[in-house]
């Protein structure tokens, strides 16, 4: 198959799917628009067919009442076509928007079902564009159809039938002209088809430069990368310009196509008619009607040559939805997992082997358990598994080989949901999302009251400063927490794990970039979350490995030694060894 007949199944393919999911959910929509547009083209189509009799009674004695009531059915007539167009408009636009939403959230859905390593093998701007531009393709594609059937298709076959109906002979030369039309616009679809995917990967690499500037704008400051910055931008942005310019004098073409072949038709059929009129004897009458309808075809005859172009465009971004969800969705839900049931808490990692990379092991055959009602610290050097540990706990990851065991079931085999929610999380980098401070600390539980929300936070010593604050739990946090500092966002962290209120909480050293006292604070507000829990804590801090209650030293992807932190330092060489690199020789209490 050659790769413009691979690209047209391709497109076809799509289509088809578009008519599956959405076609089929909307029909009655699509429908009704097609009566109303069918009307409209009827209307049309009758219009040219009652300028015969009009032209004739024209020249008659008494034929001017009968073209009184011809010219009151023409007006009717339009009237029709009016009511007609708000119509179809209306239910196109809303079965439109209703597409797009669907799209959407299909998009989004399957998204969320996914884990971490489909995630972080595509730009988060890649989703976005596919949320904003690929979702409109799909509405694009079905609307371009319904408009090229029920309103040009039909119109030019109303017109048609007027043409034939009125002059068999020149409606069979109107007919031959257009496979000439139809070589030139199949030259035109495929480039078309190209442009469109380089303009959308061009618009996820604008997203993509703006997404980054605006996230790391104090980077971007800090080192005057504004202009490199503004140059990733600019030749992302004339990319999709380019392309966009391309397309768009591609698709320009089938108009000038259209009216050159048109042109040339009209003017040898008005040549030979009218000589058939003047000449022959033809009926004026009908030779009138049947011009006007030819002129009148021309038009919706134009429309769908420019339809097939605009599809084809549609179909190239829609594409890019099913590219997300023909994609296995590692999280979805497994029907008939049980549940993970939490006792004591105790956590076990078997012969447990992950790589991010082909050859390069995070996890080398780790085997470790973490004890209930336990502060267990994961100490050692960058890259040695810390955080791989906390990943694969939650299943963010699977792990090639091993088992995890929780209270002794395997986690790969509960459902997903039940053990997220066995487990309280608070990253080193807190992430506060949009909102208020109250409505952030209650997504540890959305259906907590608001005095248990302010029992957690005042827990978690974070309600003085939050009623310190203008609005109180009101307060709006910026984007990504921008007008809270460090220790609050912390804290507001911890308070969301308070009121979660799992049995298990994993750590990621949430004092690790905080001033010392803001570490006392949050250092308190640790304590009491830790209370009577399984804590799996990520250790950058000495204060952090002097409160854990065990320590495991995790290098290479194995657990090198474990212990109490005098035993460890009496007895290892190894971790005495990092602990004096990584705080200056402060290996004593």
């Amino acid at each position: 198959m050659s790769p413009r007949d691979d690209s047209q199944a391709t497109g076809f393919a799509t289509l088809r799917r578009l008519l599956k999911d959405y076609g089929r959910r909307h029909g009655f929509a699509y429908l009704a628009a097609l009566v109303f547009l069918g009307l409209g083209s009827a209307a049309t189509a009758l219009v040219a067919y009652l300028l015969k009799p009009v032209l004739n009674h024209m020249v008659e004695p008494d034929g001017l009442r009968s073209v009184r009531v011809l010219s009151v059915a023409v007006a009717c007539l339009f009237g029709v076509r009016a009511f007609s167009s708000y119509f179809s408009q209306v239910i196109l636009a809303r079965a439109g928007a209703r597409i797009v939403a669907d799209a959407q959230l299909r998009l989004f859905d399957h998204m969320m079902d996914q884990d971490l390593a489909f995630l972080r093998d595509r730009h988060s701007s890649e989703y976005l564009a596919r949320l904003a531009v690929a979702a409109n393709g799909a509405r694009d594609a079905l609307q371009t159809i319904a408009l090229s059937i029920g309103r040009d298709a039909i119109t030019l076959l109303c017109l048609a039938l007027v043409m034939f109906v009125q002059d068999v002979a020149l409606a069979l030369i109107a007919l031959a002209l257009m496979p000439v039309a139809g070589f030139w616009l199949g030259q035109l679809v495929r480039t078309v088809r190209q442009l469109t995917r380089r303009s959308f990967d061009g618009s996820a690499r604008v997203l993509r430069a703006m997404q980054e500037t605006l996230t790391g704008v104090r980077v971007v400051k800090s080192f005057t990368l504004e202009d490199e910055m503004r140059a990733r931008a600019e030749q992302a942005i004339f990319e999709v310009e380019r392309a966009a310019n391309r397309a768009a004098a591609r698709m320009a073409l089938a108009s000038p196509l259209a009216d050159l072949t048109a042109g040339l038709g009209i003017a040898f059929i008005l040549f030979y008619g009218a000589w058939r009129v003047s000449v022959a004897g033809a009926d004026p009458g009908a030779f009138f009607s049947f011009v006007v309808a030819m002129v009148m075809a021309y038009e919706p005859g134009k429309k769908i040559a420019r339809a097939h172009l605009e599809l084809q465009a549609a179909l190239a971004n829609a594409r890019a939805i099913y590219e997300v969800l023909d994609a296995p969705a590692a999280e979805s839900p497994r029907p008939g997992a049980p549940a993970l049931q939490v006792g004591e808490g105790r956590i076990a990692f078997e012969g447990v082997r992950f790589s991010y990379r082909a050859e390069e092991h995070a996890l080398d055959d780790l085997d470790v358990v973490f004890e209930p009602a336990r502060t267990t610290a994961l100490v050692g050097p960058s890259g040695a598994g810390k955080s791989t540990v906390v990943n694969l706990l939650q299943r963010f990851y699977a792990p090639q080989a091993g088992r995890i065991l929780v209270d002794g079931q395997d986690i790969s085999g509960v459902d997903l949901r039940s053990l997220r929610r066995a487990i309280a999380y608070v990253p080193q980098d807190v992430f506060l999302f949009d909102g208020a401070i109250g409505e952030n600390i209650r997504l540890g539980r959305l259906d907590a009251s608001d005095e248990d929300v302010v029992n957690a936070a005042r827990r978690a010593h974070a309600d003085g400063f939050i009623r310190a604050l203008g609005d109180g739990y009101d307060t709006q946090v910026g984007e990504m927490g921008e007008n809270l500092s460090g220790g609050q966002k912390a804290r507001i962290a911890i308070a969301r794990a308070l009121l979660k209120d799992a049995p298990i909480l994993v750590l990621d050293e949430p004092t690790a970039a905080l001033d010392s006292e803001s570490e006392r604070e949050v250092q308190t507000a640790l304590e009491e979350l830790r209370r009577g829990r399984t804590t799996l804590v990520i250790a950058h801090r000495m204060q952090t490995i002097l409160a854990a209650d065990w320590i495991c030293v995790i290098e290479g992807g194995r657990l090198a030694t474990q212990g109490r932190h005098e035993d460890l330092i009496a007895r290892s060489g190894l971790y005495k060894a990092f602990v004096d690199a990584q705080f200056g020789g402060k290996s004593a209490p």
